[in-house]
């Protein structure tokens, strides 16, 4: 898929609004594994696979208005990765995006598939004119170690950001890169 002259390598793939719609089974199997395994990907437990479907869902017309992007990892014809550019809106933020639900299924793991999600989010990132992108993640977890590898820059750690998927709080620490044109 092209878009704004941005390609895509495989197991990576664009999707639109549509193609999103059509996968809304195989998205929510991702979330829902996610989140079972305890990610910290902005849901708590209990969390049914209706709910996973739900949210993607809920972000169908942001993706139809252009107003965020999201990407698919794909293994053996199977969605097992996905993540979301979501772009700042304001006149003075057009050159900025926030990288969202970037997760790979537990079943699929240790592929390398969030760094090829998180270099094809910066190539459509940076096809669409957005320089610098922001993102926070659960303090501790095992994907804050993805982001320097990435490249991103630590900007710091705020406490008790957000309710843990099995309870309690947990700190979310706050990352950026700036791309290069």
């Amino acid at each position: 898929m092209s878009k704004s002259g941005f390609s895509v390598v495989p197991p990576i793939e664009y999707l639109t609004a549509d193609q999103a719609e059509a996968e809304l089974a195989a998205l929510g199997d991702v979330l829902w594994a996610c989140v079972q395994g305890g990610a910290g990907i902005g849901f708590v437990l209990p969390f049914e696979k209706r709910e996973a479907e739900t949210f993607w869902r809920s972000r169908l017309p942001g993706l139809r208005a252009g107003e965020r992007h999201l990407l698919a990892a794909r293994v053996d014809g199977r969605i097992v990765g996905t993540v979301m550019l979501e772009l700042a809106s304001q006149d003075n933020g057009r050159h900025r995006a926030e990288v969202a639900k970037l997760m790979v299924h537990p079943e699929a793991r240790r592929q390398g598939l969030s760094r090829q999600l998180l270099a094809a989010v910066e190539a459509l990132a940076l096809s669409l004119g957005r320089t610098l992108l922001v993102l926070d993640t659960v303090t501790g977890d095992t994907a804050e170690g993805v982001y320097p590898k990435a490249g991103y820059c630590r900007v710091g750690v705020i406490p008790g950001y957000a309710q843990a998927a099995r309870g309690g709080l947990d700190a979310t620490t706050v990352f950026y890169k700036q791309l290069a044109l």
